[in-house]
């Protein structure tokens, strides 16, 4: 094949010419600086204005130049160009053939594989999303068949409560129902993608289900727990069998309490080394404090009518009894399981431990070491309160006091004693002998000072 020099004459002896190609072809050149050269070369520095003619005139005539140079070249070779024009004209379209049929085998094979490939494709991704969607729903339709049978076990087990006669209630259906009701919890709060309560909360019989089952009859056995808790007593005339069955039922009270607590979430920023159960605490809390409150009541009372004193002090003693009695149930009963908290060799720490009994929290919410020790320190303040105030005002009332003032204070020290002592059914063999060892000064002299210290 003829090569372009060869068509163009270019490796024929160059013709003479002024026009300097070596410059115009050079790849630095620049259109701006030859005409600057050309301008610089055609004028006097110190000439004004500047002759733009001249160096117009050269340029135009450049181009003239160059444009019959190149219709000099095209005519001499014109049958060489026009041979090379049609071989390369033959050479494309012998490309552009072989092209199409190359063209045509590649659409051939895309529809084949589209067909085979990419319309399957688009049917299997459409069957994946109903299988999905299927999966979806077997998955709420469970989730939806749990939660309401739970529902009904949750009536019948609340049915058990509802006995006529207080003294026949079931009290271990109450134990019953909150593990009922930790199941259901357990169910309706796994929200999140792929755990079984997700989308629950969207689906209207689950709505109606918590509003008119979950949450009135959970309430019902929270409140009966703690209403279990505050009627607690231990008259003096209990029998055995009835403390143990008073014991059973404060049991059963103390363990729904525990597992009803609110559990630490994701969301609540609560750890579970630190958790606490907060309802088994407040009932408590309230028993105790609805203890004292009475107790404080009572003998505030009797020392402004001493003939009284002797039946108020035996209300207190019986009550701190009942407090005491109370810290010896708690005390030998472990925390059960809670089925939404870690277990205990996995959650806690070196300094932050399971506790070994149920007192414990009690006895670290109200910062001490003793119920009983609590109760009589807490009175202290009251009474004294109430002393000085009898002692300010005078009166028949504090001269009374005053000339009794031993007599008061033997009678006081003589209650704490006694009411720092565990009720006898209570307490058996080595517990009624370690009982009896405990040194019980302390609280007998600032309950017996703040009566006597204030009447001087």
């Amino acid at each position: 094949m003829t090569s372009t020099k060869q068509i163009l004459g270019q490796d024929e002896p160059s013709e003479p010419s002024y026009v300097d190609y070596e410059a115009f072809l050079a790849p630095d050149f620049s259109p701006a600086a030859y005409a600057n050269d050309l301008v610089v070369s055609t004028n006097n520095p110190q000439d004004s204005p500047l002759d733009l003619s001249t160096p117009l005139s050269r340029v135009l005539f450049d181009a003239q130049e160059v444009d019959s140079r190149i219709d000099a070249l095209t005519t001499r070779h014109a049958v060489p160009l026009l041979e090379f024009t049609i071989s390369q004209n033959q050479a494309s379209k012998h490309i552009i053939s072989e092209l199409d049929t190359q063209l045509k085998t590649l659409n051939d094979s895309y529809k084949q594989l589209e067909k085979e490939v990419i319309d399957k494709h688009a049917e299997a991704d459409e069957v994946r999303h109903v299988a999905l969607r299927l999966w979806e729903s077997l998955r709420l339709g469970r989730s939806v068949g749990r939660c309401l049978q739970l529902g009904r076990h949750l009536e019948v087990q609340h049915s058990e409560l509802n006995a006529s006669d207080a003294a026949k209630m079931d009290h271990r259906a109450l134990v019953r129902c909150s593990y009922t009701i930790i199941s259901l919890r357990e169910v309706l709060d796994s929200k999140g993608p792929d755990e079984e309560g997700h989308g629950l909360d969207k689906v209207h019989n689950i709505r109606a289900l918590q509003d008119s089952v979950i949450a009135p009859l959970e309430r019902s056995v929270r409140e009966t727990a703690e209403r279990v808790v505050r009627d607690f007593s231990v008259p003096a005339n209990m029998t055995f069998s009835q403390a143990q069955e008073a014991r059973a039922k404060l049991e059963s009270a103390f363990t729904t309490l525990y597992l009803l607590s609110p559990t630490p979430t994701t969301t609540s920023g609560t750890k579970h080394e630190r958790w606490t159960p907060q309802l088994l605490l407040a009932a408590l809390d309230t028993f105790i404090r609805l203890s004292l409150q009475a107790s404080i009541t009572a003998l505030s009372r009797s020392l402004g009518q001493l003939p009284s004193l002797d039946r108020a002090l035996a209300e207190v003693t019986l009550r701190c009894q009942n407090v005491i009695a109370l810290e010896i149930i708690l005390q030998e009963n472990k925390p059960p399981n809670h089925p939404l908290l870690p277990p205990p060799s996995t959650s806690a720490s070196a300094t932050h431990k399971q506790p070994a009994s149920l007192v414990q929290p009690l006895l670290a919410h109200l910062e001490t070491g003793s119920l009983a020790s609590y109760f009589w320190r807490t009175m202290t303040g009251s009474l004294a309160t109430r002393v000085q105030d009898i002692a300010h005002r005078g009166g028949v009332v504090a001269r009374t006091l005053r000339s009794n003032k031993a007599n008061v204070g033997d009678a006081i020290r003589q209650a704490v004693l006694t009411g720092s002592q565990p009720p006898t059914v209570f307490t058996t063999g080595k517990k009624k002998e370690k009982a009896a060892e405990i040194n019980w000064d302390r609280e007998i002299a600032v309950m017996v000072g703040s009566v006597t210290n204030n009447l001087k």
